[in-house]
């Protein structure tokens, strides 16, 4: 069990198939014309790449940053140098998946325009979608360039990196605001 539970995409992989054989075993749905299932998949696909991003953000808001200045300055370069940047490659893939599926799913469902422009019955939705581009937005054209500043992955002085560090910080907290917000707004569109 140790040697399966170790290997991560052994794991996924499972994990993937057992989602697979209840989307298509236990939902009671219909899926003969593939369009359903394809829906079925594309909603799973956004909701699992949404979990991990936002996992992610509050995992870096509620324990990453509070916690860096508490861990002596010799362990500090294991976190910059090793697990932020691991970190933020799922964090800001997992915000482009998140967003390209659920367009996707706006679009096939031809939701797409009347939620971006705010329209009736799907106002709050499309609230929902635009905090999620505001965001995606962020994490890919402020959040990642100034973390790759900050960490060192790009060469930069001292004064740059601290000035990095503080606008990276500014609008991961700007993101942890608007996810409450969005979650509301993606969670509750369709359920009242």
């Amino acid at each position: 069990m140790g040697k399966f539970f170790g290997n991560l995409h052994a794991v996924l992989g499972t994990g993937l198939v057992f989602a697979i054989v209840l989307m298509l075993g236990l939902n009671g749905q219909n899926f003969d014309d593939g369009v359903a299932a394809g829906n079925a998949i594309m909603r799973w696909l956004h909701t699992f790449f949404g979990v991990l991003w936002i996992g992610l953000l509050y995992y870096f808001n509620f324990v990453q940053m509070p916690t860096m200045p508490k861990i002596p300055a010799e362990l500090k370069p294991a976190v910059g140098k090793h697990i932020a940047p691991a970190a933020l490659f799922w964090f800001r893939w997992a915000a482009a998946a998140t967003v390209i599926f659920g367009l996707a799913i706006a679009f096939h469902a031809q939701y797409a325009v009347p939620a971006l422009t705010l329209q009736d019955p799907y106002k709050l939705i499309g609230v929902g979608m635009w905090l999620g581009l505001i965001m995606a937005f962020n994490v890919w054209f402020v959040i990642w360039p100034n973390q790759k500043k900050a960490l060192g992955i790009v060469e930069t002085d001292d004064a740059t990196k601290a000035k990095a560090a503080q606008t990276a910080m500014i609008f991961s907290r700007t993101n942890t605001l608007l996810s409450i917000p969005m979650l509301y707004a993606m969670v509750n569109a369709n359920h009242g």
